[in-house]
């Protein structure tokens, strides 16, 4: 049984603590956290051990830990975790730069510790249906992901949030890496960007579009994949996907087509496939260079765009 450590509770690490607890094939044997009221609910919840120290949880003998921290710590406790040696499943995006990103991976490789990073939309069962449906033909890939602004994010603004997300899924859908991306982005009601759209074009000539925001009173979370020969929607939060084509010129029409997917919670997939690579010392289906790569082309669309 893998010995498990979450550090950070604020909601995702809640999300990580609640499915490692409900996970036959591990032990969660402590939380970390700043606060005592999130370690107190922890222990109440799950009776599991609380520290603020992280050099205290690090001192117990675990094999991973999910780090669910600001993204501004994310280096700094990404790089304790790895000099203890223990794996460790990152919150995207992998860090608040890709300078720090690249020595994270350094460091990773350097000794020898498995490295994931947690880009869960890749486990979404619409997107993995998705991603079998594009697999020829695919022209070009539009991306939805807006909503209410989350009190909860204080330190990034939208692109490096939400947009991090869509990013890596035209990386992982089009099988290619960016050629080049240009943006706007407007900041109206936090400190940092709140609205953006991205325009991308990849290696293999598929084109991108991502629209977000945090000023969208209800979430949604769309793709739309426009093939050779049919149309292809994906509803991620529905967990719903509907091809279109080909179209049909004497009925004026086209054929429509539901793709039935299992729904599941993402959460529950990104770490059971992490603990299997770890026990099996198998690759991580996400690694830090996907993490990193993410990095690169967030710093490039800040810095005005451009080939990448």
């Amino acid at each position: 049984m893998q010995k498990v450590g979450v550090i950070g509770l604020g909601s995702m690490g809640k999300i990580h603590l609640r499915n490692y607890c409900e996970m036959p094939q591990c032990q969660v044997v402590g939380v970390m956290d700043v606060s005592q009221a999130n370690l107190d609910e922890a222990r109440s919840r799950f009776g599991v051990a609380g520290f603020t120290r992280l050099d205290d949880l690090l001192a117990l003998e675990l094999d991973v830990v999910s780090i669910s921290v600001p993204t501004v710590l994310h280096y700094e406790v990404g790089m304790q975790v790895i000099e203890r040696g223990v794996a460790l499943l990152l919150e995207k995006p992998l860090a608040a730069t890709a300078a720090q990103g690249e020595e994270l991976v350094r460091a990773a490789k350097a000794k020898g510790v498995p490295l994931m990073v947690g880009h869960i939309e890749r486990f979404n069962p619409a997107i993995q249906r998705m991603k079998e449906l594009v697999a020829e033909g695919l022209v070009s890939v539009e991306i939805e992901r807006v909503g209410p602004f989350p009190a909860r994010i204080q330190d990034v603004g939208v692109i490096r949030d939400l947009g991090s997300h869509d990013i890596d899924l035209l990386r992982y859908l089009t099988g290619s890496e960016f050629e080049s991306v240009n943006a706007v982005f407007s900041t109206t009601l936090a400190k940092h960007e709140d609205s953006a759209f991205i325009g991308a074009r990849m290696k293999n000539g598929v084109l991108g579009h991502i629209k977000t925001n945090w000023l969208t009173p209800a979430r949604s979370r769309k793709i739309r994949a426009a093939c050779k020969d049919r149309y292809i929607e994906a509803d991620l939060i529905a967990q719903q996907v509907r091809e279109y084509g080909p179209f049909d010129p004497v009925a004026k029409t086209y054929t429509v087509k539901e793709h039935p997917v299992m729904p599941r919670e993402q959460m529950r997939e990104e770490l059971t496939r992490f603990l299997a690579c770890v026990r099996d010392k198998t690759p991580t289906p996400i690694t830090g260079e996907d993490g990193l790569e993410v990095l690169k082309i967030i710093e490039l669309i800040f810095a005005g765009g451009g080939k990448a």
